[in-house]
């Protein structure tokens, strides 16, 4: 396959404009580099380099796999385990299954949503929490429930989410 070398240094100097470094991605994409099917394989590798994949990287990605841009986008996409924006260092998920909703989980939503200053999906401008609705954490007997990684809060009240979120602020505060 031939690859323009010209455009590939092109999106090499974009990535580093947006402060990604995209050698290190060098042995994954040389790895992979003839490989038929790896481009799921590339993109959770690249994920786990970065913490997310920017659009400019799935774009160098493209250029070096010889895939078009939006076929890389579309795999990004269509699975649920990629990101295309960065994390917070403390995910939230928010259980909205049957239980959790009837038990109260949009008044958990709202409460948590003020306090952070965010919307579903969105991530504190600190960078230290991302809210995610989920479908169901399979907990429904201590429904309203949410998870903070991986750590379970169950029989939530808008005043007991509130009072978790402080405790992970105050203690983040502290370890600065």
């Amino acid at each position: 396959m031939k690859i323009n070398c010209n455009c590939v240094q092109a999106s090499k100097t974009a990535l580093q404009q947006q402060g990604i470094d995209p050698e290190k991605m060098e042995d994954v994409l040389s790895h992979y580099a003839d490989k038929e099917g790896a481009l799921i394989t590339i993109l959770q590798q690249a994920q786990d380099i970065y913490g997310y994949l920017p659009v400019e990287l799935l774009n160098y990605i493209a250029l070096r796999t010889g895939n078009k841009p939006a076929k890389v986008l579309g795999v990004a996409t269509f699975y649920a385990q990629f990101r295309l924006a960065p994390m917070g260092k403390y995910l939230i998920m928010l259980c909205k299954g049957t239980a959790c909703h009837v038990n109260g989980a949009n008044a958990i939503e709202e409460a948590i949503c003020d306090t952070l200053g965010i919307q579903e999906g969105e991530t504190t401008a600190d960078g230290l929490f991302t809210l995610n609705n989920v479908a169901c954490l399979g907990c429904c007997s201590l429904s309203p429930v949410m998870m903070i990684n991986g750590e379970t809060y169950g029989t939530l009240t808008p005043d007991k989410a509130r009072s978790i979120l402080a405790s992970i602020q105050q203690k983040e505060a502290e370890a600065k």
